[in-house]
């Protein structure tokens, strides 16, 4: 809420976005043993040291601080994210690396905007098929029509607002049956408690101006609102056209040509509401420490650092950066390091996951085991056989992937803030961002370095 609005029961969601399924961990720890039995020599731990001892902490929250809280939602092909690009992209530059922006289109999508004449805002998502409003949106009074059967419309429905309950007929139905009656928008909240708006799938275009909200905030619009005579705001508005964007770095050695490529990767796009500071400002702020940290040691394999928009619709950042890289570069590369939610200060998620496509070791998880065993990493590690992140779009373009995440072991269940507005630097570890910096970023320059 922006400063000098008046408090209401109407209270604030968010669009909740989940994907995959949850898959049972291997049974795999941090040990020796798991990592092949690996023999540590002190000119590796000497190795070590010279990454770890210059991964801040400090600095890694403050780029948090500065990815949630002054640019805020990143949404894909907002400014927000345009932002966050640009952000990354300076620095890197400043760092010396050669960078490359990568543009590529992404679909269609509504944005809304909903407020009362008390100017309380509430949270709203528009549906695919929602027609826009004019310039300035729709201001009108509210009309609770129930379950928005045709039963439940009158002649007063006109030039209203229809304020509509989920349930019992479908979301098409209760649109045009609003529509037939003269109302000239239709907000729907749902019926079962969640921590964000409904978004309801409308089956196609309509003629009228379509919003979900959650339940609370439609008891509350019933009660503060509706009741009382009062009006709303609802604007409606489609993004055409729009672009995002990866961000690419790279080092290479300054002799041999076509050596071996390591990918280390992390998304910057946040979803619609969220502030996005653990998912995915955390593992962007690794992944640029690591850039600063890995600019100038000798190596002898190329480095790449991959920072991909559009995440959140559907790894389209990630899918579009592999699908561009030319067979030669494909039989290159050796791994790709994902970081994403990597800084969560949740009390249950003590455990760091590395989570493959296939539940399966590869080359990542192995380097990442060996240097925790080095280095003395406190969290557990665990395999996991788990999707959702970007790691999917680098296995399958046959790259050996890696999902670093923060989750509770043996439920695996992430942070409750998760796709929330509470998604906020108040809820990021400084140690935890230093713990993934240092086991990536040693184990990284154990492959790179030479």
């Amino acid at each position: 809420m922006k400063k000098g609005r008046k408090s209401s029961s109407i209270l604030f969601s968010t669009l909740l976005v989940t994907s995959g399924l949850y898959f049972a961990p291997m049974n795999l720890t941090n040990t020796a043993e798991a990592a092949g039995n690996h023999v540590i020599h002190p000119s590796e731990n000497a190795f070590d040291q010279k990454v770890i001892a210059r991964v801040s902490a400090e600095r890694m929250y403050e780029d948090v601080r500065f990815l949630s809280e002054t640019i805020g939602p990143r949404v894909t092909g907002t400014e927000g994210e345009q932002r966050a690009a640009e952000f990354i992209k300076e620095r890197l530059l400043s760092y010396g690396y050669e960078v490359k922006t990568q543009e590529f289109s992404v679909p269609d999508k509504m944005i809304g905007h909903l407020m009362t004449s008390d100017k309380n805002e509430v949270m709203v998502s528009i549906p695919a098929g929602s027609a826009n409003t004019q310039e300035g949106g729709i201001t009108a009074e509210l009309y609770h029509a129930g379950l928005g059967k045709s039963t439940d419309f009158t002649t007063e429905a006109a030039g209203k607002i229809a304020l509509i309950s989920r349930g019992e007929i479908s979301f098409k139905e209760k649109v045009d049956h609003a529509a037939a009656a003269g109302a000239i928008g239709v907000l729907i909240y749902n019926n079962v408690d969640s921590p964000g708006p409904l978004n309801p799938s409308i089956g196609g275009d309509v003629t009228i101006p379509v919003g979900g909200i959650s339940k609370v905030s439609g008891e509350a619009l019933l009660k503060d609102v509706a009741a009382q005579n009062k009006t709303v705001t609802l604007n409606a508005k489609r993004i055409e056209n729009a672009k995002s964007q990866n961000i690419i770095a790279t080092r290479t050695p300054k002799k041999d040509e076509n050596r071996d490529i390591v990918h280390v990767s992390a998304h910057f796009d946040s979803v619609p509401f969220a502030p996005g500071a653990s998912d995915n400002a955390s593992g962007t702020a690794v992944a640029l420490e690591l850039a600063r940290v890995l600019k100038s040691y000798p190596i002898e394999k190329e480095l790449r650092f991959v920072f991909v928009g559009a995440e959140e619709i559907g790894l389209v950042g990630s899918n579009y950066y592999v699908n561009q890289l030319s067979q030669d570069e494909i039989q290159r590369s050796l791994a790709n390091f994902n970081m994403d939610m990597v800084g969560t200060s949740w009390e249950n998620a003590t455990a760091i996951y590395m989570n493959t496509v296939d539940g399966n070791a590869n080359i990542v998880t192995d380097t990442a085991l060996a240097t925790a065993e080095r280095i003395g990493t406190p969290s557990e590690l665990v395999l996991y056989k788990r999707g959702a992140s970007d790691h999917v779009s680098f296995h399958e373009g046959g790259i050996p992937a890696v999902n670093f995440i923060r989750r509770e072991p043996g439920t695996a269940n992430l942070e409750p803030y998760y796709h929330t507005p509470l998604d906020k630097i108040e809820y990021i570890s400084a140690e935890r961002l230093k713990e993934a910096g240092d086991l990536v970023g040693a184990s990284v320059y154990s492959l790179i370095r030479k």
